[in-house]
């Protein structure tokens, strides 16, 4: 499986591109797009390497991973994969950017056109990414683990070093790190960790150095 890795927006996201070399099929995790730039910058690389956007997928609905839904399932015609347990941050868009204070048009609403379930599996060619719903940092936290390539997307679950912050609404700390340690520590080691925020690591190190696990 490929991984191009984008940093968007003032919050840092990075948003993932995932597909397989042979077929193109691609998924996009967490789009956060914020601008007219970011987004040609995304679309360009999709172009370039002819990629052919089959999923939409969301670790999570806090609002710095959604800006770039609307322009995602426009463009590419996808609805959004997400779980049911953050669908009220997704129609909290607009209270999610007050809170913030950002400086923008008011967001709409997000509707959930496709559920997850654990366990569900998304195929790119003959590889898939398999849901392992982690919640703790938001009720409907999801990862995304593709045991073919050895690799996990965390979302704002695990960093480098650290976890998800649990201070927002529907927030868990215990939560959070049973779903770490339970779920994603239980990941072969060698597994790299693509998470949310910040550079990637690998469970091996995540259990021998993160200070909060």
């Amino acid at each position: 499986m490929e991984v191009k890795s984008f940093e968007f927006s003032l919050f840092g996201v990075n948003t993932y591109l995932v597909w397989d070399a042979l077929s193109k099929e691609a998924a996009v995790i967490d789009p956060a797009m914020s601008d007219a730039r970011e987004c040609e910058a995304f679309s360009s690389f999709v172009t370039q390497h002819g990629l052919k956007l089959k999923y939409l997928l969301c670790t999570h609905l806090h609002i710095d991973h959604t800006f770039g839904i609307e322009y995602i399932e426009s463009k590419y015609k996808i609805g959004l994969h997400a779980s049911e347990a953050d669908d009220f941050l997704g129609k909290q868009r607009a209270a999610q950017a007050r809170m913030f204070r950002l400086r923008m048009p008011e967001p709409s609403p997000l509707t959930i056109d496709f559920p997850i379930t654990e366990g569900e599996k998304f195929y790119l060619g003959k590889e898939y990414l398999e849901a392992i719903v982690t919640p703790g940092h938001s009720p409907g936290g999801v990862s995304f683990y593709c045991p073919g390539s050895s690799i996990v997307f965390t979302g704002d679950s695990l960093f480098k070093g650290s976890i998800g912050r649990t201070d927002l609404a529907g927030g868990n700390q215990s939560q959070l790190i049973r779903s770490v340690t339970s779920k994603l520590l239980s990941l072969p080691p060698q597994t790299i960790v693509y998470p949310g925020h910040g550079p990637k690591t690998t469970i091996a190190y995540e259990k021998d150095y993160n200070p909060y696990l």
